[in-house]
Protein backbone atom coordinates (compact mmCIF):
# COMPACT_ATOMS: atom_id res chain seq x y z
CA UNK A 1 0.00 0.00 0.00
CA UNK A 2 1.35 3.44 -0.93
CA UNK A 3 1.79 6.16 1.68
CA UNK A 4 -1.07 8.09 0.05
CA UNK A 5 -3.39 5.09 0.16
CA UNK A 6 -2.46 4.42 3.77
CA UNK A 7 -3.14 8.04 4.65
CA UNK A 8 -6.52 7.89 2.98
CA UNK A 9 -7.44 4.71 4.83
CA UNK A 10 -6.38 6.25 8.13
CA UNK A 11 -8.41 9.41 7.51
CA UNK A 12 -11.47 7.43 6.45
CA UNK A 13 -11.07 5.25 9.54
CA UNK A 14 -11.09 8.33 11.76
CA UNK A 15 -14.24 9.61 10.06
CA UNK A 16 -16.14 6.33 10.39
CA UNK A 17 -14.76 5.81 13.89
CA UNK A 18 -15.96 9.18 15.23
CA UNK A 19 -18.37 8.75 18.12
CA UNK A 20 -19.36 12.39 18.69
CA UNK A 21 -20.05 15.43 16.54
CA UNK A 22 -16.85 17.04 17.83
CA UNK A 23 -14.79 13.98 16.89
CA UNK A 24 -16.32 13.94 13.40
CA UNK A 25 -15.74 17.65 12.93
CA UNK A 26 -12.12 17.25 14.03
CA UNK A 27 -11.61 14.31 11.67
CA UNK A 28 -12.87 16.31 8.69
CA UNK A 29 -10.93 19.42 9.72
CA UNK A 30 -7.71 17.38 9.73
CA UNK A 31 -8.57 15.74 6.41
CA UNK A 32 -9.97 18.74 4.53
CA UNK A 33 -6.83 19.68 2.59
CA UNK A 34 -6.22 16.16 1.29
CA UNK A 35 -9.86 15.03 1.12
CA UNK A 36 -10.39 15.44 -2.63
CA UNK A 37 -7.12 13.83 -3.63
CA UNK A 38 -7.52 10.91 -1.23
CA UNK A 39 -11.15 10.09 -1.97
CA UNK A 40 -10.82 10.48 -5.73
CA UNK A 41 -7.76 8.22 -5.70
CA UNK A 42 -10.02 5.58 -4.13
CA UNK A 43 -12.59 6.05 -6.88
CA UNK A 44 -15.14 8.00 -4.84
CA UNK A 45 -17.97 8.57 -7.30
CA UNK A 46 -21.04 9.69 -5.33
CA UNK A 47 -20.68 13.46 -5.89
CA UNK A 48 -20.79 12.80 -9.63
CA UNK A 49 -22.97 9.68 -9.94
CA UNK A 50 -25.86 11.28 -8.05
CA UNK A 51 -26.02 14.04 -10.63
CA UNK A 52 -27.53 11.48 -13.00
CA UNK A 53 -30.68 11.47 -10.88
CA UNK A 54 -30.65 15.24 -10.46
CA UNK A 55 -30.51 15.79 -14.22
CA UNK A 56 -33.25 13.20 -14.77
CA UNK A 57 -35.74 14.72 -12.33
CA UNK A 58 -34.83 18.40 -11.88
CA UNK A 59 -35.22 20.64 -14.94
CA UNK A 60 -32.20 22.81 -15.78
CA UNK A 61 -32.70 26.32 -14.49
CA UNK A 62 -34.66 25.20 -11.43
CA UNK A 63 -33.38 27.24 -8.52
CA UNK A 64 -32.05 27.31 -6.01
CA UNK A 65 -30.62 23.81 -5.58
CA UNK A 66 -29.17 22.83 -2.21
CA UNK A 67 -26.02 20.71 -1.96
CA UNK A 68 -26.71 19.34 1.53
CA UNK A 69 -23.50 18.17 3.16
CA UNK A 70 -21.52 19.68 0.30
CA UNK A 71 -18.11 19.03 1.86
CA UNK A 72 -15.41 20.49 -0.38
CA UNK A 73 -17.96 21.15 -3.11
CA UNK A 74 -17.07 18.38 -5.55
CA UNK A 75 -20.58 18.35 -7.00
CA UNK A 76 -20.89 22.11 -7.42
CA UNK A 77 -19.03 22.71 -10.71
CA UNK A 78 -20.84 19.81 -12.34
CA UNK A 79 -24.24 20.99 -11.17
CA UNK A 80 -23.39 24.33 -12.77
CA UNK A 81 -22.31 22.61 -16.00
CA UNK A 82 -25.67 20.83 -16.12
CA UNK A 83 -27.52 24.15 -16.08
CA UNK A 84 -28.26 24.74 -12.40
CA UNK A 85 -27.12 28.31 -12.01
CA UNK A 86 -28.05 29.02 -8.40
CA UNK A 87 -26.49 26.52 -6.03
CA UNK A 88 -26.37 26.82 -2.27
CA UNK A 89 -24.58 24.54 0.15
CA UNK A 90 -24.42 23.49 3.76
CA UNK A 91 -21.85 21.60 5.75
CA UNK A 92 -20.91 21.37 9.42
CA UNK A 93 -17.18 21.77 8.71
CA UNK A 94 -15.82 25.30 8.30
CA UNK A 95 -12.67 23.91 6.66
CA UNK A 96 -14.70 22.03 4.07
CA UNK A 97 -16.88 25.07 3.40
CA UNK A 98 -13.83 27.22 2.73
CA UNK A 99 -12.71 24.76 0.06
CA UNK A 100 -16.21 24.62 -1.42
CA UNK A 101 -16.26 28.41 -1.59
CA UNK A 102 -12.98 28.46 -3.51
CA UNK A 103 -14.71 26.70 -6.43
CA UNK A 104 -16.64 29.88 -7.20
CA UNK A 105 -19.98 28.25 -8.02
CA UNK A 106 -21.96 28.46 -4.76
CA UNK A 107 -24.07 31.58 -4.27
CA UNK A 108 -24.43 30.85 -0.56
CA UNK A 109 -22.66 28.50 1.84
CA UNK A 110 -23.81 28.05 5.43
CA UNK A 111 -22.44 26.11 8.33
CA UNK A 112 -25.29 23.89 9.51
CA UNK A 113 -25.81 20.38 10.82
CA UNK A 114 -28.28 17.93 9.33
CA UNK A 115 -30.52 16.66 12.10
CA UNK A 116 -30.86 20.16 13.55
CA UNK A 117 -32.99 23.13 12.48
CA UNK A 118 -31.63 24.47 9.20
CA UNK A 119 -31.16 28.22 8.57
CA UNK A 120 -33.54 28.58 5.63
CA UNK A 121 -37.21 29.47 5.38
CA UNK A 122 -39.91 26.99 4.43
CA UNK A 123 -40.17 26.13 0.72
CA UNK A 124 -36.90 27.85 -0.20
CA UNK A 125 -35.34 25.25 -2.53
CA UNK A 126 -36.41 23.75 -5.84
CA UNK A 127 -34.40 20.61 -5.04
CA UNK A 128 -31.81 19.21 -2.71
CA UNK A 129 -28.96 16.79 -3.31
CA UNK A 130 -27.22 14.90 -0.50
CA UNK A 131 -24.56 12.26 -1.14
CA UNK A 132 -22.31 10.37 1.23
CA UNK A 133 -23.90 12.13 4.21
CA UNK A 134 -26.42 9.55 5.37
CA UNK A 135 -23.84 6.97 6.35
CA UNK A 136 -22.22 5.53 9.48
CA UNK A 137 -21.69 8.07 12.23
CA UNK A 138 -22.91 10.97 10.10
CA UNK A 139 -26.26 12.73 9.62
CA UNK A 140 -29.30 11.07 11.22
CA UNK A 141 -32.39 10.04 9.29
CA UNK A 142 -34.30 12.88 10.98
CA UNK A 143 -32.29 15.29 8.82
CA UNK A 144 -34.62 14.41 5.95
CA UNK A 145 -37.54 16.07 7.74
CA UNK A 146 -35.86 19.48 7.78
CA UNK A 147 -34.67 19.08 4.21
CA UNK A 148 -38.27 18.51 3.16
CA UNK A 149 -39.38 21.59 5.11
CA UNK A 150 -37.05 23.88 3.18
CA UNK A 151 -37.92 22.31 -0.20
CA UNK A 152 -40.99 23.71 -1.94
CA UNK A 153 -43.95 21.58 -3.07
CA UNK A 154 -43.07 20.03 -6.41
CA UNK A 155 -39.40 20.13 -5.49
CA UNK A 156 -37.14 17.12 -5.76
CA UNK A 157 -35.11 15.26 -3.14
CA UNK A 158 -32.10 13.23 -4.28
CA UNK A 159 -30.05 11.48 -1.61
CA UNK A 160 -28.02 8.36 -0.95
CA UNK A 161 -28.15 6.11 2.12
CA UNK A 162 -25.55 3.56 3.15
CA UNK A 163 -27.16 0.13 2.88
CA UNK A 164 -26.04 -1.19 6.27
CA UNK A 165 -27.75 1.62 8.22
CA UNK A 166 -30.96 1.90 6.19
CA UNK A 167 -32.96 -0.03 8.78
CA UNK A 168 -30.79 0.30 11.88
CA UNK A 169 -30.40 4.05 11.36
CA UNK A 170 -34.14 4.62 11.08
CA UNK A 171 -34.17 5.61 7.43
CA UNK A 172 -36.81 3.07 6.46
CA UNK A 173 -39.08 4.40 9.21
CA UNK A 174 -38.55 8.09 8.40
CA UNK A 175 -39.04 7.54 4.67
CA UNK A 176 -42.22 5.57 5.29
CA UNK A 177 -43.55 8.19 7.73
CA UNK A 178 -42.95 11.06 5.31
CA UNK A 179 -44.69 9.07 2.58
CA UNK A 180 -47.67 8.15 4.76
CA UNK A 181 -48.12 11.77 5.87
CA UNK A 182 -48.11 12.97 2.28
CA UNK A 183 -44.92 15.01 2.68
CA UNK A 184 -43.38 13.36 -0.37
CA UNK A 185 -43.85 10.54 -2.86
CA UNK A 186 -41.28 8.21 -4.35
CA UNK A 187 -40.11 8.80 -7.89
CA UNK A 188 -37.17 6.43 -8.14
CA UNK A 189 -34.92 4.15 -6.12
CA UNK A 190 -31.70 2.60 -7.39
CA UNK A 191 -30.29 -0.80 -6.67
CA UNK A 192 -27.34 -0.74 -4.22
CA UNK A 193 -24.10 0.35 -5.85
CA UNK A 194 -20.52 1.02 -4.83
CA UNK A 195 -19.63 4.42 -3.42
CA UNK A 196 -15.97 3.82 -4.35
CA UNK A 197 -15.15 2.50 -7.81
CA UNK A 198 -11.69 1.23 -6.77
CA UNK A 199 -11.45 0.73 -3.00
CA UNK A 200 -13.89 -0.11 -0.20
CA UNK A 201 -16.02 -2.57 -2.22
CA UNK A 202 -18.15 -3.27 0.85
CA UNK A 203 -19.38 0.34 0.99
CA UNK A 204 -22.71 0.17 -0.83
CA UNK A 205 -25.33 2.90 -1.08
CA UNK A 206 -28.78 3.29 -2.58
CA UNK A 207 -29.98 6.45 -4.30
CA UNK A 208 -33.47 7.69 -3.52
CA UNK A 209 -35.51 10.26 -5.42
CA UNK A 210 -38.69 11.80 -4.00
CA UNK A 211 -41.01 14.61 -5.02
CA UNK A 212 -41.88 16.89 -2.11
CA UNK A 213 -45.64 17.46 -1.83
CA UNK A 214 -46.11 19.59 1.27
Amino acid sequence: MTDQAAGSQDALGQVYGARTADELNSAYANWATDYDRDTLASGYCLPFQALSWVSRHVPPGAEPVLDAGCGTGLSGPYLRALGYDRIEGLDFSEEMLRLAGSRGVYQDLKRATLGETLPWADDHFAAFLSTGVFTEGHAPASGLVELCRITRPGGIAVFTVRDKIFDSGGFSDIIADLSERGVWRKREQSTPFRAFALDEPEVLVTAHVFEVLA
